[in-house]
């Protein structure tokens, strides 16, 4: 049973719901504190998936997931190489996909600094609502075998935006850019993200970020219009969790 270690640090709301997610998708799971890890990182390597659930870390105050990803990039970005090389998994989910761009891990920096980055939603304000979203091609792990999903979303800087062209270019040349905003029915984009995008994976595909809450999908009632519906939908959220616990089964 693949084993699954999240951290939390001051402000993040989202550690619980988040294992119980993995747990449902039949892994086992730890959630510790990002002190603990950082001082000893080596627990990191007896997991098989490392996961940053969303929330508010260190309150945003420098910016969102800025601190965490600063603790990240300077005491476990070495570790976390590691791990995504030794062939496991990494998912870092709103707060948690601020901390993994930031510190450099989903898109390495060059010589300038990070090339890619989330900031704040066009409409200048937190987001809370249901998106349509569609994943892209094949390469993110987390994705495999997932037409469409319908998640919501809770925050105020989400939107994702590039340097400049030719990094666009590469990403989505390399299959980075794996989940966008909208669906065959519309644009469904909250936060005027470019090209529409909802979430990112490194070049492995194993390590990915997304803004949406897969977590707060995972059971039918959590639909907006679940006493509407037949009754034989699909939680969304759960595919993901299920393919992460499939890839290290």
């Amino acid at each position: 049973m693949p084993k699954v270690l999240l951290i939390r640090a001051p402000g993040t709301n989202c550690d619980d719901e988040t294992a119980y997610a993995f747990e449902l998708a039949g892994a086992t799971t730890r959630v510790v504190h990002v002190n603990a890890l950082l001082a000893e990182p080596r627990q990191l390597h007896e997991h098989d998936i490392f996961c940053i659930p969303g929330g508010f870390s260190y309150g945003d105050d420098i910016g969102a997931g800025q601190v965490l990803a600063l603790q990240i990039k300077h005491h476990l970005l070495e570790d976390l190489q590691r791990f995504r090389s030794d062939g496991k998994l990494i998912l870092g989910i709103c707060n948690g996909f601020q901390a993994l761009i930031k510190s450099g891990l989903l898109v390495a920096p060059d010589r300038a600094g990070n090339r890619v980055t989330l900031t704040w939603n066009d409409n200048g304000r937190y987001t809370d609502r249901w998106v349509r979203l569609s994943p892209l091609g094949d390469r993110c792990v987390f994705l495999r075998g997932v037409e469409s999903l319908y998640l919501p979303i809770a925050h105020g800087e989400g939107k994702f935006v590039a340097r400049d062209e030719a990094t666009l270019r590469q990403l989505q040349a390399d299959g980075q850019l794996s989940l966008r905003y909208g669906d065959a029915a519309g644009a469904d984009n909250p936060n005027g993200s470019v090209l529409d995008v909802a979430g990112l994976c490194d070049e492995s595909g194993r390590v990915f970020g997304l803004m949406p809450h897969p977590e707060r999908h995972i059971h039918r009632t959590h639909h907006p219009r679940w006493t509407r519906l037949r009754g034989d939908e699909r939680p969304d959220g759960l595919a993901i969790f299920r393919n992460a616990v499939a890839a290290c089964s």
